[in-house]
């Protein structure tokens, strides 16, 4: 039991100094790049992998040098896919990307000690197997909580369109241009597609195009009904199309699909009712109602 000890802490204390003499090689090297990087995005968000989770006004510090370490030390696909799941997951705050991208180089490690320390004390194929396939999910566990998320906040966005479009219309009926009336549903909706809108205004007003702006709202949030109105939107804008026609017309189809995915959850029902059923209601009635019969049985031919 010494020997593994010894190995387990000799191990720590390697990886330890790795991730110091990587980090004390790269903070003072670009910690002037990061200091300007910070001030030109200062008061905007989530502009770039570095930029996305710097808060406004925030100044280069210590913590600079380990946020490039940790960018580093991940691949350019890695961080480009996990900051495009955070940003359809709503970037949480309490998820910044820096953090995300710290959990998968430690956690791996963190297991990766535990499954060693576990296989010293009793070692065998299952505990081993079991023991590396944690490890190994707790790699990609950044990944899958960002896409669960990411699927709450998508469902929430195809409930919540059909009825905000109705509020667009209703508003573009009374006069209001197509930019005021997605200006009033951001600022009388609640939840994330009313943020959504909110943050495709902000985008217009520090300079973007309209479309570049649309096409951004689409890519961000990745539901296919919204992608379907904002390319719908832009080819009324193109052509001259009444953008009140095109409303009442996208909210129409929404609520109609809306409608069918009800109607098809409810088809579904029998079907998700039988394995309960028969696993665990059909036993149990037939216990109840052939246990007396079978115990009759057992007591006549015994006596």
């Amino acid at each position: 039991m010494v020997l593994p000890t010894l190995a387990l802490t000799s191990i720590a204390a390697v990886s330890l100094s790795v991730l110091l003499l990587g980090w004390s090689i790269t903070s003072g090297r670009d910690r002037g790049q990061l200091r300007a990087r910070t001030n030109l995005q200062r008061g905007l968000v989530g502009q770039s992998a570095m930029g996305p989770d710097m808060p406004p006004g925030a100044k280069g510090g210590e913590n600079d040098g380990l946020r490039l370490l940790v960018v580093r030390l991940t691949p350019n696909r890695s961080v480009r896919n996990l900051d495009r799941l955070l940003s359809r997951a709503g970037r949480p705050p309490a998820w910044p990307l820096h953090r995300l991208l710290a959990a998968k180089l430690v956690l791996p490690a963190i297991f990766g000690v535990m499954t060693l320390a576990v296989l010293s004390a009793s070692p065998g194929r299952l505990v081993g197997a079991v023991a590396v396939v944690i490890t190994i999910v707790s790699r990609f566990l950044p990944e899958l909580l960002l896409h669960s998320r990411g699927q709450e906040r998508a469902q929430k966005i195809g409930l919540a369109l059909p009825d905000t479009l109705d509020q667009m219309t209703i508003a573009v009926e009374a006069g209001l241009g197509f930019d005021s009336a997605m200006a009033r549903a951001a600022k009388a909706g609640t939840g994330p597609l009313a943020q959504e809108l909110a943050r495709t205004m902000q985008d217009m007003q520090v300079g973007q195009s309209r479309r570049q702006a649309y096409e951004s709202l689409a890519s961000r949030t990745g539901v296919p009904p919204l992608r379907k109105f904002v390319r719908a939107i832009i080819q009324a804008d193109l052509y001259g199309i009444a953008v009140a026609d095109v409303l009442r017309t996208q909210a129409d189809q929404l609520r109609i699909k809306r409608r069918q995915r009800a109607e098809e959850k409810a088809m579904q029902i029998p079907i998700k009712v039988i394995f309960p059923l028969m696993l665990c209601i059909l036993p149990v009635l037939f216990i109840v109602l052939l246990g007396p019969a079978a115990m009759d049985i057992v007591a006549a031919f015994t006596s």
